[in-house]
């Protein structure tokens, strides 16, 4: 009944609704006037024609015909009685079963309809909002930022400029209002001087106009934007962006870590501080075959290895955790503590075999030039012929070729990454070389995040998520001082110490057996202490620094945090 009634009132508070109300009872009141003449036209001719009956009946009599169901009870006898018959059945044809149906949907279904939508869809947030994130456009990179925005409870608004584009993401749970992305007072409605963040994730063009017409309305509010075309970054930042995100060189660069090829450095993937984190890869390192305790990591180095990949599936450790060819170790660490493991285990060595790069776009071409640096040769495979360039890395032609890719070095090749930025594709690619190398590392990228589990099952032994990787970027850029996502599904969390773990030692409480999380660090009077020794005894006021996935982070606050 409340819901009805605030229909109503935004019904009847529109002006254009009053007008459309107003028109329809004027149709109305006119067709009642019509109705109300043939009724006493109707009863004078009866009487001219010798037949009584009641004004009542003339009204029932003039509304069957008009109406024409025509009961034929009531009929007339004279020429001059049919003719008024005829005229009455046309009028009727006219305005009851055209006009009032046509009148009743423009002036009062449609705007009743346009009520409730915008009942739905509100075009304002409450003016005490504030903290809020504000996104301009529903992709993949959005998809995935709101369900972590979603997780951590962070207050969040998706911004679209028509009911249309809306519907799919309010049916979807996504908190949306609707305004013109390039009319300032949309941004006013949403309250975007209270908001901590804006997301432009659309095309490079549309991630303009909404820069630059956020940045009128507030001076203050952070403005990150992901870019397409290196050309228009300068652009972006003209326009106010605080932030220009280059996604497809980020996902470039993350997916040429993971490459075995040469040496095993430690690539630093996160940072709390003084606080370190960083991922290695154990393949062709005397680690492969031993178990963390025989490996001695912690103690040699002072590194703390907080968990692993196998396959794109992020594990928490223990000290029988076995050590594999596939292995991506996960560690915690000081820069000086890193340097150590990487002078130990860096062999200094490549393998002049090239590794096979799928995919001359962007994603591909910073992944080559990231191994370049490296110092691992490589070979793009590009079908599209204004993609490659003649530097001596690139073969034009189809992967789907064997010949092609024979020419690019396939069945020697220590890795084979697929970058393309078509999911489906990417799929076929991954099943066709595990095929022909059952044994050879394959890397592949997924726009979409869903596409991950599938790539896997394909066969790819890593698999980044563009979208996660912009949805990770994006969330750490909302600088919040306790939490920094490392990668999908990892995340560092800072808290002030919680009673229940105050005063007491890290392996008396055993965090890590209990809940798959591991303290890192934790800070006291502007110091901080990197992977404390499991006899450290945690002084109250301090800070600790934890890292862990989705879920063992729950578990953690559930045993220690929660009262």
């Amino acid at each position: 009944m409340k819901n009805f009634m605030a229909l109503i009132i935004t019904l009847v508070g529109q002006g254009a609704s009053r007008r459309n109300i107003y028109a329809l009872v004027r149709f109305l009141v006119i067709l009642a006037a019509l109705v109300t003449f043939y009724s006493v036209l109707f009863h004078f001719i009866m009487e001219w024609e010798g037949q009584r009956y009641s004004w009542i009946t003339g009204f029932y009599w003039t509304l069957t015909v008009m109406s024409t169901l025509g009961f034929g009870d009531i009929t007339f006898q004279t020429d001059a009685g049919r003719m008024f018959s005829i005229l009455v059945l046309l009028s009727g044809m006219v305005f009851m079963l055209t006009l009032l149906p046509f009148t009743f949907i423009q002036f009062f279904w449609a705007p009743w309809m346009e009520a409730q939508t915008l009942a739905r869809f509100p075009r304002e947030l409450p003016e005490d909002t504030t903290g809020h994130v504000v996104l301009t456009h529903y992709d993949e990179v959005a998809r995935s930022l709101i369900r972590k925005l979603q997780q951590y409870q962070c207050p969040y608004v998706l911004l679209c400029p028509s009911t249309l584009e809306a519907a799919e993401p309010q049916d979807e749970g996504v908190h949306v209002a609707i305004g013109d992305l390039d009319d300032p007072h949309t941004y006013r409605n949403i309250r975007l001087e209270n908001a901590a963040l804006l997301a432009a994730t659309s095309t490079d063009v549309v991630n303009t106009g909404v820069v630059s017409t956020a940045r009128g309305v507030s001076e203050n509010v952070r403005i990150i934007s992901t870019v397409k075309d290196k050309d228009s970054i300068d652009i972006l930042h003209l326009a106010g962006s605080d932030n220009v995100l280059k996604l497809g060189e980020m996902t470039g660069q993350a997916l040429a870590r993971r490459v075995i090829a040469g040496d095993s450095v430690t690539q630093v993937v996160g940072s709390f501080d003084d606080l370190l984190i960083a991922e290695a890869i154990a393949a062709n390192t005397p680690l492969v075959g031993t178990t963390l305790k025989e490996s001695h990591i912690r103690e040699e180095f002072g590194v703390n290895v907080v968990g692993l990949w196998e396959r794109g599936v992020f594990k928490p450790t223990d000290p029988g955790t076995l050590v594999t060819q596939n292995t991506v170790l996960v560690l915690a660490g000081s820069k000086e503590q890193l340097e150590e493991y990487d002078r130990r285990f860096s062999s200094g060595r490549t393998s002049d075999a090239p590794v096979v790069i799928i995919g001359g776009g962007r994603v591909g071409r910073a992944a080559g030039q990231a191994l370049r640096r490296r110092g691992v040769n490589y070979m793009i495979v590009e079908k599209e012929a204004e993609r490659v360039f003649d530097d001596g890395h690139y073969i034009h032609g189809s992967a789907a070729d064997i010949d092609v890719l024979k020419q690019a070095g396939i069945m020697d090749c220590p890795a084979v990454m697929i970058t393309t930025h078509d999911d489906d594709l990417n799929v076929y690619l991954t099943i066709y070389c595990r095929k022909l190398r059952p044994n050879v590392q394959v890397i592949a990228r997924a726009t979409r995040e869903r596409l991950v589990g599938t790539l896997h099952r394909a066969g790819a032994d890593f698999v980044m998520s563009y979208a996660s990787m912009g949805a990770n970027t994006i969330f750490n850029l909302l600088q919040r001082s306790d939490i920094v996502m490392v990668a999908e599904g990892l995340s560092l969390i800072r808290m002030e110490t919680p009673p229940r773990m105050a005063g007491k030692t890290l392996r008396d409480m055993s965090v890590r057996k209990e809940t798959g999380c591991t303290v890192v660090a934790y800070q006291l009077n502007g110091s901080t202490i990197v992977n404390p020794e499991p006899e450290t005894v945690l002084p109250e006021g301090s800070e600790i620094v934890v890292i862990g996935g989705v879920e063992a982070e729950q578990d953690f606050l559930e045993t220690f945090a929660h009262e």
